[in-house]
């Protein structure tokens, strides 16, 4: 069931049930009432940095490719999870949107279920490392190669 259809599930529908119950933080600048139960609106990455700070249950974000470059570029990030579909349907959303800053992360679990669906869970593990290609050894071809490249221009 897609996120959007969890509101208009039956009365009867675990998910809904499960739902209607917890709390929902909505990230907007929009001031329109919203109509889910448990709805609260959150201004905006500060407000969430405070909201993350109190001893509630942990926050859940599910798919937000316009939420999670400022997350990421914030620190507030702690988890994350991907899960995988096999399925290729040649287009479609980025897994982040522009503006996500760029860090390593560090896999903490994985698993793939019984139709092939991976779900692998993952750590921030700090910034991105970049070696000094230059400070390698140059194979003797290749250094020939160059050489030649300078001569012929």
């Amino acid at each position: 069931m897609a996120p959007s259809s969890w509101p208009f599930a039956g009365k009867d529908d675990p998910i809904h049930i499960a739902f209607e119950k917890a709390a929902k933080f909505v990230v907007t600048h929009n001031d329109a009432p919203l109509e889910w139960q448990n709805s609260h609106h959150v201004g905006g990455i500060e407000a969430i940095r405070a909201l993350k700070a109190t001893a509630g249950p942990d926050l859940v974000i599910q798919g937000s490719g316009t939420l999670y470059p400022q997350l990421f570029a914030a620190g507030l990030i702690d988890r994350l999870t991907v899960m995988t579909f096999p399925v290729v349907l040649g287009g479609g959303k980025k897994l982040f949107g522009d503006g996500t800053p760029p860090f390593t992360m560090r896999m903490v679990s994985n698993a793939v279920s019984a139709t092939g669906v991976t779900i692998a869970t993952y750590e921030p593990a700090g910034e991105v490392k970049t070696g000094d290609f230059a400070a390698q050894e140059i194979n003797p071809r290749e250094a020939a190669r160059q050489e030649r490249m300078k001569r012929e221009g």
